[in-house]
């Protein structure tokens, strides 16, 4: 079978390999000038910066990838352990080194507060029946309604209608604790607040299975499965974007895609690895999707947007981990404004990344390569970035010169930032929204958008935005469903050809 897949992100390149080991032909059709998606990486002036994702976990889905193939990850890419996972670091000068050493871990709790160590060990034990129930789910297809009433009884068991701050809430009383444990759906796109409690069988996940770093940063994983791909067989197409998916009037099937220089490629399924929102409402013609018409589409929830600043220093931080979280003075008032209130607020929680902690490779001799993550308002926010960018960056530079990086104005060397204008215009994100649809209870399972699409039988979606979500484990896992259909649907057809051959 001749497959398209559209763009290169880690959901789209993973159903890539994936069909192309079953024994089609695959075509990658990517918009930008280097593989990757949001995993796109910038050079600049000696200095390398992972534009996106830099989290590494559920490293087993990686190795699969390899090994179906015949291949070993080592010969590709060098995957190593972080130690701690990340400093969590509050403004009244605590910090919290997180881990998986359950010893550290209840150390540090008993100094924050003694009284949360048996509620923590609680929270702990809930956490590993979420996961145990909640992982099961993660590479299964929920086309239809069926499928969610059958995990139905399991989610009530499992108090998923409460947000993951409301569950952490009830076994945690010290605020500082109850955001070192609930703040992981900020990693996926959702609010502490809202995001469903499966979600933090994140924690069990982390606990279990550690933080990974790829050598050379996250683009050299890209590189590693973009070489896998063409290993076996596959073909990429870069400053290839797509303008339409072409559908056939008799039948209702995707017949392939034309790009904005006006080529057609033909394919028999079309796997969208762009935003579902944005191939929906701006790649297919309304009239074939009567169930995903544009007010569906539009009513649903989308994620936060982010402001990320890449920048590189002629001075080493050495105080100043891998990944280092920033807590500011308000939490859940903060999370309200860019979520509910969607305004644009004067302080905020970051996500500062050194990794030229583990890599100095990234950076020229005796610097520093770094970028901060601000969350910040979907573009549903009335802001303007075009002129708010500059002062909320200069605002951010001075809480990190004030707080965490002495002088660190004098020693920014090279620097570039983007703004949710960035995910709307480059990455063809529905409201610049940087995760896609919100992962809520409502819009989680069934009610995501499914990974084939209700109204084109062989048009399918991997990604953030389809079940199970966003993240490098929801991403990957997205690829794998969509190959293991179209697998299965090719098997059917083989199947039914066979018998019509035997009658």
């Amino acid at each position: 079978m001749n497959i398209l897949v559209i763009g290169s992100g880690f959901g789209g390149l993973t159903a890539a390999i994936r069909l192309q080991a079953q024994g089609h032909q695959v075509t990658i059709l990517e918009k930008r000038d280097k593989p990757g998606g949001r995993a796109y990486v910038y050079q600049q002036d000696g200095f390398t910066f992972d534009g996106g994702p830099t989290i590494i976990t559920a490293p087993w889905l990686i190795h699969d990838l390899f090994e179906l193939c015949g291949k070993r990850t080592e010969d590709y890419v060098k995957i190593i352990p972080i130690d701690p996972f990340y400093n969590i670091r509050f403004e009244d000068g605590s910090i919290f080194h997180y881990n998986a050493d359950r010893e550290n871990i209840l150390r540090q709790i008993r100094e924050f507060n003694p009284a949360d160590e048996e509620g923590y060990l609680r929270f702990a034990k809930a956490g590993e029946q979420i996961f145990t129930k909640g992982f099961e789910l993660i590479d299964q297809p929920f086309t239809r309604f069926s499928d969610m009433v059958k995990i139905i009884p399991d989610l009530v068991k499992l108090q998923s209608q409460k947000s993951v701050a409301g569950f952490v809430n009830q076994y945690i009383k010290d605020e500082r604790l109850r955001q070192v444990f609930s703040f992981h759906p900020l990693l996926i796109g959702g609010n502490p607040f809202q995001s469903t409690s499966i979600y933090a069988l994140i924690h069990t996940l982390e606990q279990r299975f550690g933080v990974w770093y790829a050598v050379g940063g996250t683009g050299a994983l890209v590189q590693a499965m973009v070489k896998l791909f063409q290993d076996i067989g596959g073909t990429i197409q870069l400053e290839r974007e797509v303008s339409e998916i072409v559908i056939n009037e008799l039948t209702d099937r995707a017949e392939g895609v034309r790009t904005v220089d006006g080529e057609f490629f033909a394919a028999q399924s079309v796997v969208s690895n762009a935003d579902v929102a944005f191939t929906y409402l701006h790649l297919i013609d309304e009239r074939f999707r009567p169930k995903n018409n544009n007010k569906k589409i539009e009513r649903m929830h989308y994620s936060m947007s982010l402001f990320v600043i890449y920048f590189g220093t002629d001075k080493k931080y050495e105080q100043v981990a891998h990944h280092e979280i920033l807590m500011g003075p308000r939490y859940k008032g903060l999370l309200d404004d860019i979520f509910k209130k969607k305004v644009l607020a004067k302080d905020f929680s970051l996500y500062l990344h050194r990794p030229t902690a583990t890599d100095p490779s990234l950076a020229p001799e005796g610097c520093d390569s770094w970028y901060v993550l601000s969350p910040v308002p979907h573009l549903g926010a009335d802001v303007d970035w075009t002129t708010a960018a500059r002062p909320y960056r200069d605002a951010i530079i001075n809480y990190l010169e004030e707080r965490y990086l002495p002088d660190l104005s004098k020693h920014i060397i090279t620097e570039h930032s983007i703004n949710p204008l960035h995910f709307r215009d480059t990455l063809n994100s529905h409201l610049g929204s940087a995760f896609s649809v919100e992962p809520i209870l409502t819009q989680s399972a069934w009610f995501r958008p499914h990974n084939v699409s209700e109204d084109i039988a062989n048009l399918y979606f991997a990604g953030a935005g389809t079940h199970p979500g966003a993240g490098l484990p929801g991403v990957m896992s997205s690829g794998k469903i969509v190959a293991d259909m179209i697998g299965t649907e090719g098997s059917a057809k083989a199947e039914q050809e066979l018998s019509i051959v035997g009658k």
